[in-house]
């Protein structure tokens, strides 16, 4: 029995609807160029009326089963990462099982931890892998980041999620180890029942952000006895496009490393499918041999790091893929007065 685990398959969703920075600072009379500039983004997906964290994990689901190839009652463990799940009490991860055809017989759980609850998922999904517990098991972050009008997080929170399963067998990509770092640091946070959440402005960056996104790669690294050199690709979180590139650059890392992975600018911050999104986007073009280096970060605060090398298979299976451009490339811009029908902003 092996004890190699990875990715078997993957899938992304992105709602087609996007709105330009310029029509949210008009609204509310700021400097649009400014704001770009500030937080180096151009538009930011929005999810319709229909649309939330479970319909984009299903959809983003259903694309990992068809890529991975595999039967979906063979997948043993569903985790649903999101920070804006639509029911306080009801998984979101018991509607994705049903809507893929899954199995009766597994375990299925909501994970909770701001940005990183997708990576968190990843994480649990790969222990029950490796312990032989499961022989697959899916594990989603996927958000509709929830913004305050008018908040500087308006101009970034977006929607989107990517699906991942994990097992041992027909990988794509190996996760050769993984490490965390993790505080109890109060930069970001929403109260039970409050609508909008509330954020710390300067613990946001240097002892937030940048400490544990730091932190948890050189973590990974004195863990795995790798250096940033040892990577040909890397994907940190990004609530905007300023903090990951300023990350790289205090790790010595090449900011074209980046660049595949990096789509906050023309999509926003999916919240609990940023990190995952660009890891996505690294896989519809990497080959094999070649190494990722993923990084999540959650506020609250905690980053999980993640050593990814690709295999050859991923060639065998990349023409089943419904690529992360692909659903970038798909949009229709909305008015504010749209975007804040949609987003329920308007209170009767």
């Amino acid at each position: 029995m092996t004890n190699v685990v990875g990715i078997v398959g993957y899938g992304v969703y992105i709602p087609p609807y996007r709105i330009k920075v310029e029509e949210i600072a008009k609204v509310w009379n700021k400097e649009a160029g400014q704001i770009k500039r500030g937080l180096d983004i151009e538009e930011k997906s929005v999810p319709s009326l229909d649309e939330d964290t479970i319909t984009i994990s299903v959809e983003a689901a259903r694309n990992a089963v068809f890529h991975a190839g595999i039967d979906p009652r063979e997948i043993e463990a569903i985790f649903a990462g999101s920070e804006s799940h639509p029911y306080a009490v009801k998984p979101t991860a018991v509607v994705v099982g049903e809507a893929i055809g899954g199995n009766t017989a597994m375990t299925a759980a909501d994970t909770e931890f701001a940005c990183k609850a997708g990576t968190a998922a990843i994480q649990m999904c790969m222990g029950m892998a490796k312990s032989h517990m499961i022989k697959y098991g899916l594990a989603i972050g996927a958000d509709t980041s929830q913004s305050m009008p008018g908040d500087a997080l308006e101009f970034t929170a977006s929607a989107g999620g990517a699906a991942f399963i994990l097992g041992r067998e027909d990988l794509i990509a190996e996760i050769e180890d993984t490490f965390s770092f993790t505080t109890d640091t109060a930069d970001f946070w929403r109260r039970n029942l409050q609508e909008f959440p509330r954020h710390g402005s300067r613990f946001t960056g240097e002892p937030a952000y940048f400490r544990h996104v730091i932190s948890a790669t050189k973590g990974l690294l004195e863990k795995t006895g790798k250096t940033v050199n040892d990577f040909d690709y890397v994907v940190f979180h990004q609530p905007n496009g300023k903090f990951p590139v300023k990350a790289a650059k205090d790790l010595g890392i090449p900011v074209e490393k980046l660049r595949q992975g990096l789509l906050v600018g023309k999509l926003g911050n999916t919240y609990s499918g940023a990190s995952v999104l660009g890891l996505a986007s690294v896989l519809d073009v990497a080959k094999a041999g070649e190494r990722i280096l993923v990084v999540s970060y959650g506020s609250g605060a905690g980053s999980d790091a993640f050593s990814i090398k690709v295999l050859h298979n991923i060639e065998t299976k990349r023409g089943r893929v419904v690529s992360v451009k692909n659903y970038l490339d798909r949009k229709f811009y909305v008015d504010y007065a749209t975007y804040a029908r949609y987003r329920g902003k308007l209170k009767g």
